[in-house]
């Protein structure tokens, strides 16, 4: 029940990049589903691999570097899937600091109303 109550306000939080960034498109709700599931499956198994694999670039740069990996995932995710467009790397970059922003605060706000 948790993890689908993430995974909708993923999306949610995807649709919301999608209307203050100009170059993100989300074509409904069920392709920001699909597009927060890949985001996550990607976050999950590549990211941590490309992390490893530029730690001295990252070391280098005093952790920046993790943006530009953050944007190119971001990006390629746009790529890859029909009802999500990133334009450009740049907005994969802007676009992948607010989703975690904005997934950060859904997700602390709903961990705050299950409490109580």
């Amino acid at each position: 029940m948790k993890l689908i109550l993430i995974w909708i306000l993923n999306a949610l939080a995807l649709i919301a990049v999608a209307n203050y960034v100009p170059g993100i498109h989300v074509d409904g709700f069920a392709a920001a589903l699909v597009a927060a599931l890949v985001l996550g499956l990607v976050n999950t198994m590549i990211r941590p691999l490309l992390l490893l694999l530029t730690l001295p670039v990252t070391m280098v740069t005093l952790g920046l570097f993790i943006f530009v990996i953050n944007g190119l995932l971001f990006w390629f995710v746009g790529s890859v899937l029909r009802g999500f467009i990133v334009d450009s790397f740049w907005h994969g970059v802007m676009g992948a600091l607010l989703y975690s922003i904005f997934s950060w605060a859904l997700s602390a706000a709903a961990a705050q109303l299950m409490r109580k």
